[in-house]
């Protein structure tokens, strides 16, 4: 046998990639396999049961499709690349999630899906409504909220929000996350599956929620509208509103649902009202339509239906999975609560220890120093106590002195009174003497001008007598015999009839009168100046015994009060000053 005679062998196997919310996968699929052979293969590999929600997905030129289960893989208008890439998606959607969801895993990959297309602003979501849902995504992925775990910036690296939100409001990062935050903060028990079911029962009420939008024409005349299927039925809508439908073909009012070709006809129950028909862009988005309309249409009539044998026991073992894990949950929670209060009552136990501890110690320190200060009040009690003995002492002393400082100042009074009258009498004798001084001063200016006066009226008469007697000298000589001569002291003669007679003794007794009286007067300032100063000397003395007593009398009470002063001295009052000035005039006398 020839090589040329050989033909290619083909594969057997080719590579499949299935791209999940969660994940990715990759299988090798036997190139008989049809569509459900690799559906089943990816529902058993993520432990799905409830798999008439989903589908496998794929992208053909400008759209979308789904993979045919009854066809074979390879044989439809799949991608040709390898490994061929399959998006494992919700195709339909249910009306009542709460009721309908029933496996964790399907509420899990419906809520991705969910949570995606809001991010992606393929189903509108106001900012209220996505702060509200944010906080549910965030329970869901970090569990109850925890200050000291949670710090701010923890959802910085999350997207939480759609861009179309972000950008409608001018408000940072922060602020953001602090909104979102606060209602965080308040789902605070709420397990994840709880969370994620909570989000899905907010976003199912949204206008958008499980809605697959088609470009239509109607009538062939170029009219642009959208066509919208959902769990509910057929909605026609305008391009610019995807919120608000123009008109709507519930499933319970359309008889037959048919297309031939780019036609798409919807024949109403009511025989009475028109058959809406529309067209499409190609044929393919014609079959897609029908697809979804089939499938929407098959899970509204089930859902008004009684449940199947296996729904039931999905349902019931949801149901009693949910109560254990709710148990466990309930049990994780009283050991957590258990757990916190003891780690609380720990804490309390140690910090009350501590402040025992420091308690102890301080009233340890607290005590030795109150030993201490009771050591020392005693010593100072001690001491205290001499000194008061001795304070008492000194208060015996000071008043015992204090009485002898009385009787002395009483004594020194009418001593100063004494001296005061001394003082008075010897200023009325200073002022005596001083008249009798300047009375016997002029009685000896007038002696002293009567003797000068006597002393001229002498030289005058020896000068008169000289001239006489060498006048008449040849006459006496004539004489025989000379007349006797005068007595001693006296000068007589006589001359054209006068006489002259004059005596030395009245001069002498005129000048031994003066001499005496000068010598009393001397006599007497001496004894009136010695008398002053015996005066100043006392009075000097009794000034220091008093300043003395005055000193004492201070030093004596400050130490009676307990403490002590300097003395100070009380000058006397202003008569001292007079005695003062009064002594001064004396001395110059």
């Amino acid at each position: 046998m020839s090589i040329l005679g050989l033909k290619k062998k083909q594969p057997k196997t080719f590579k499949v990639k299935v791209i999940t919310m969660d994940a990715e996968m990759e299988f090798m699929c036997e190139v008989k396999w049809k569509g459900k052979d690799l559906f089943d293969l990816v529902c058993r590999t993520v432990g799905l049961r409830e798999t008439w929600f989903f589908g496998l997905r794929y992208t053909v030129k400008d759209t979308y499709a789904w993979l045919k289960p009854e066809k074979r893989v390879l044989d439809q208008e799949v991608p040709k690349d390898s490994p061929i890439t399959f998006h494992f998606l919700a195709k339909f959607f249910p009306e009542k999630v709460e009721e309908e969801l029933v496996q964790e895993i399907t509420q899990h990959l419906f809520f991705l899906q969910v949570k995606k297309q809001i991010l992606d602003e393929e189903i509108f979501c106001s900012p209220e409504a996505s702060v509200l849902l944010a906080s549910y995504a965030v329970q869901a992925k970090y569990g109850d909220y925890d200050p000291n775990f949670h710090k701010p910036g923890f959802l910085a690296q999350d997207e939480l929000l759609p861009k179309g939100v972000l950008m409608q409001y001018q408000m940072t990062a922060e602020m953001w996350e602090e909104k979102i935050t606060a209602w965080y903060a308040e789902h605070r028990g709420i397990a994840r599956d709880e969370a994620e079911m909570e989000y899905l029962k907010i976003a199912q009420d949204l206008e958008m929620y499980g809605v697959s939008y088609f470009a239509i024409t109607q009538n062939k005349r170029d009219t642009d509208l959208l066509l919208g299927v959902d769990a509910q039925g057929l909605h026609i809508y305008r391009p610019n509103n995807k919120l608000s439908p123009n008109k709507s073909f519930p499933w319970s009012g359309i008889r037959n649902i048919s297309y031939s070709e780019k036609e798409f006809t919807i024949k109403p129950l009511d025989k009475k009202k028109d058959v809406f028909k529309f067209y499409s862009s190609q044929l393919r988005v014609n079959k897609l339509i029908l697809q979804l309309c089939i499938g929407n249409h098959d899970l509204f009539m089930r859902r008004r239906k009684v449940d199947s044998i296996e729904v039931q026991q999905m349902k019931a073992q949801a149901k009693e999975e949910k109560a254990r894990k709710k148990m466990e949950r309930q049990i994780l929670a009283r050991e957590k609560q258990m757990r916190e209060e003891a780690e609380r009552a720990k804490e309390e136990m140690e910090r009350r220890l501590f402040q025992l501890q420091d308690e102890s110690r301080l009233a340890n320190e607290a005590l030795i120093r109150s030993e201490e200060t009771a050591d020392l009040l005693a010593e100072k009690a001690q001491i205290a106590e001499e000194e008061a003995k001795l304070l008492a002492h000194k208060a015996a002393e000071a008043e015992q002195e204090r009485q002898r400082l009385e009787v002395t100042a009483m004594k020194t009074k009418e001593e100063k009174r004494l001296m005061e009258q001394k003082m008075r009498e010897a200023e009325t004798l200073a002022v005596k003497l001083v008249e009798q001084s300047e009375r016997r001063l002029k009685e000896a200016d007038h002696l002293k001008q009567d003797l000068t006066e006597a002393k001229d009226a002498e030289r005058r008469a020896k000068q008169k007598l000289l001239e006489i007697t060498k006048t008449t000298y040849p006459l006496i000589a004539a004489y025989s015999a000379p007349p006797a001569p005068p007595e001693p002291g006296e000068l007589g003669f006589e001359s054209m009839g006068s006489r002259v007679d004059f005596k030395d003794s009245d001069m002498k007794r005129l000048s031994m009168e003066i001499e005496r009286e000068r010598l009393e007067y001397m006599e007497k300032s001496k004894h009136l100046q010695d008398q002053l100063k015996e005066l100043k000397t006392e009075i000097e003395s009794l000034k220091l015994e008093e300043q003395q007593q005055q000193a004492s009398l201070y030093s004596i009470h400050n130490e009676a009060r307990g403490y002590v002063q300097e003395p100070v001295y009380i000058p006397h009052s202003n008569r001292n000053s007079a005695y003062m000035s009064q002594m001064a005039f004396f001395e110059e006398v």
